[in-house]
């Protein structure tokens, strides 16, 4: 089947479904861009739930340059699903990680939204053509996964299943680009997509030199942020190896240091994450960070992503 989608210019609301933190980040993104968006939840507190967000982003919002005028009168609670989703020009789904739970879901949102809005899954882990399979048309439904929180993170990682439409896919990459987020297609479903893969990959290796008494959780982060993170922020591994070679570049990276970086990748750890280990890791990395709150340790993660951003956007500006 083929969907004839609107220019993202002609996208006017957008239906966000599930009110987590991922969820209410969409929400004030989708608002900040002028989309009158409809929220539904389960949660008793939504409603409060909504407004404490939109206060606490919204100066995000603004700092990334956007009119936030009146931004809380374009968001709605819908009475349920089909009535968040009957007027959307996108669906942006943040349910539980169950492929079960999409499949329901997913299901609904066919039946319900209008036949030319996009369907968007954040699902982090779980591929579409895993939760669509029994679906009569699923050439409207993929992966827009983002990293938390969406409004500020700019990824998005679209992941077409194996039934997305090519129009589909480029329908959500013009939209994700009109947010102001960083599209990336990924052209192969894979459980957990590209950044968790990357992400998990490090998180093992972090734990098991914490497990083995190397170093303490809040040294090893100090080693990424005043290191690999500084670097990655501006260049990522596959340009910062190739910068690494010198003037010979990757090739000389892969031929002179590739076969000693292979020696250690055979040597990197399996973490043992039993009961016990778990327990000792996690008293850690209370002990590190746990006199602060969530909010004090988020609103300081935000306000160093935001300086981040700002400093790269000047950087593309002197270019």
């Amino acid at each position: 089947m083929s969907t004839e989608f609107r220019s993202v210019a002609e996208f006017h609301s957008a239906a966000v479904i599930g009110a987590g933190t991922i969820g209410l980040s969409w929400t004030a993104l989708f608002a900040g861009h002028g989309l009158t968006v409809k929220v539904t939840d389960p949660r008793p507190d939504l409603a409060e739930a909504v407004a404490t967000a939109l206060a606490e982003f919204t100066p995000h919002l603004e700092a990334q340059g956007l009119d936030v005028d009146g931004i809380a009168h374009r968001v709605q609670i819908a009475d349920g699903v089909a009535d968040a989703v009957r007027d959307a020009d996108v669906v942006q789904e943040n349910g539980p990680e169950s492929v079960e739970f999409k499949k329901d879901l997913f299901a609904t949102l066919v039946a319900a939204a209008p036949k030319h809005a996009l369907l968007l899954s954040s699902s982090s882990a779980i591929p579409s053509t895993a939760f669509t399979g029994e679906l009569a048309d699923a050439s409207r439904i993929l992966i827009g996964h983002p990293f938390n929180p969406p409004h500020l993170i700019p990824l998005v990682e679209v992941v077409p299943g194996e039934r997305t439409g090519e129009d589909a896919t480029q329908a959500a990459v013009d939209f994700y680009t009109f947010l102001g987020r960083v599209p990336v297609v990924e052209r192969k479903e894979i459980p957990g997509f590209v950044g968790n893969r990357l992400q998990n990959a490090l998180s093992r290796e972090a734990i098991y030199l914490v497990e083995q008494g190397v170093v303490t959780p809040e040294n090893l982060d100090k080693v990424m942020t005043n290191s690999l993170g500084i670097r990655w922020a501006t260049v990522g591994p596959f340009l910062g190896s190739h910068l690494g070679g010198g003037p010979g570049g990757y090739r000389h990276m892969a031929q002179h240091i590739g076969p000693s970086m292979k020696k250690m990748w055979a040597g990197l750890g399996q973490p043992a994450q039993t009961p016990e280990e778990t327990e000792r890791l996690v008293e850690a990395v209370e002990k590190a960070y746990g006199s602060s709150t969530y909010s004090e340790l988020a609103e300081a993660r935000d306000r160093k992503q935001l300086a981040v951003l700002s400093a790269l956007d000047s950087t593309k500006e002197e270019n």
